[in-house]
């Protein structure tokens, strides 16, 4: 009756809480439900986004009685797109049979994107029963996208042989959501259709079954993996090179860091790869990136490379690994002496480098950078010496009082 009431002078608030209230006091079996669902209908077709969204949960709750008045509105070709939007993503969330054909429908009919992605989703959504449905999806191009995105949802075993079934299709877009979704399989039958990819005409699937590839370091050898992604650090694609590094860095091992060192001192790599190499470098977390990075410095020329090397050393995490990367940082700012003649790196004549240093050495908190830090906190560069400082104070908390 208080729910009747509200409902009668449109406080829709006051209606959800109410509904809301009822569905509690009668967990077991929902009494009145014709009458509950026709004001949480109600409200459902005349609220705002929260109050359509609170009582969705509503009318998840009231169970199979939702589902016809639901498919109405599908139906409905007045309804307002948010609606339906609304409606498809209960049905979604009702996990019934009865539920898959009018979302289906959708995904055919609507001509609004969002529509058919709630619609795949929610089919998704319903789980295995609702895999044969979208199968057959994948018959009508106009469609067959969409099913391979759902059929994603569903992560079953079930799902990979129609999706087999697509890595071929004429479509890129399909091709790449198929190869993405089969990558999250371990079975015997993917690694040959990812293998494949790397040598798509589309580049956006070359990146996916890089991408899906990289997640495989147990097949590293039995696949010849890092001979496999190697080349594709030479793709005339940038974001397939990019991948292509990023995966041998989880891939891992020496090999990988000698294919990536070699394109990163090329003199023909654009920098966009060579900034994505040096952070696949440290990625692998390995002294021999390291030792990489350290020839890097000597090899290149670039004040922006020189700095996002100094940046990416900061953030070793590997305590084995911190002496190492704190030396190769000491070894850019400290003076010629007479036991070391060499000349001081030309990046200590950079500002902007030199605070990277202090920040890194700061980050990396070996104390053996306590000297190299003191030197730093009298630069003539300001903002070299508050970075110092502030590195100082986290490597010798004892020195706080160091002032500018």
């Amino acid at each position: 009756m208080q729910a009747q009431a509200a409902h009668s002078v449109g406080d829709w608030s006051s209606v959800i809480n109410y509904l809301q209230q009822l569905i509690l006091l009668n967990r077991n079996e929902i009494a009145h439900s014709e009458q509950l669902l026709e004001l949480a209908l109600s409200v459902f077709e005349c609220g705002d986004f929260q109050e359509r969204w609170e009582t969705s949960k509503v009318l998840i709750n009231l169970g199979t009685v939702a589902i016809n008045p639901l498919v109405d509105i599908l139906e409905d070709e007045d309804a307002e797109d948010e609606l339906c939007w609304f409606a498809a993503r209960t049905l979604g969330e009702l996990q019934h049979p009865d539920a898959i054909i009018p979302l289906v429908e959708l995904l055919k009919n609507s001509e609004d994107e969002e529509l058919k992605a709630i619609a795949a989703s929610a089919i998704a959504q319903i789980g295995t029963i609702a895999i044969p449905v979208i199968v057959e999806l994948l018959n009508h191009q106009d469609t067959r996208l969409l099913a391979v995105r759902s059929l994603a949802y569903i992560r079953r075993t079930e799902i990979i042989a129609p999706l087999l079934s697509v890595v071929q299709d004429a479509q890129a877009a399909v091709r790449a959501a198929a190869i993405e979704a089969l990558s999250s399989f371990h079975d015997e039958r993917v690694p040959p259709a990812l293998l494949n990819a790397l040598n798509d005409l589309s580049a956006i699937v070359r990146r996916t079954a890089i991408q899906g590839l990289s997640f495989r370091s147990d097949l590293c050898s039995q696949l010849n993996l890092v001979a496999k992604i190697q080349p594709k650090l030479y793709d005339f694609n940038i974001e397939v090179c990019c991948a292509a590094a990023n995966a041998l860095a989880r891939i891992g091992g020496d090999d990988a860091a000698h294919h990536l060192y070699t394109v990163l001192i090329s003199l023909h790599t654009p920098i966009t790869l060579q900034l994505e190499i040096i952070r696949a470098l440290v990625w692998l977390e390995s002294l021999t990136g390291l030792e990489y990075l350290q020839q890097a410095l000597k090899e290149l020329t670039s004040e922006t490379l020189w700095q996002e090397i100094v940046t990416v050393l900061g953030r070793v995490q590997k305590p084995e690994l911190i002496t190492s990367a704190t030396a190769i940082l000491l070894e850019i700012v400290r003076l010629p002496t007479v036991e070391r003649s060499l000349s001081p790196h030309p990046a200590t004549k950079i500002n902007s480098v030199k605070s990277a240093i202090a920040l890194s050495l700061g980050q990396l908190g070996s104390p053996q950078a306590i000297e190299s830090l003191t030197v730093l906190t009298v630069d003539t560069d300001e903002l070299v010496r508050l970075h110092a400082i502030a590195a100082l104070k986290k490597v010798a908390p004892k020195n706080r009082g160091v002032g500018v």
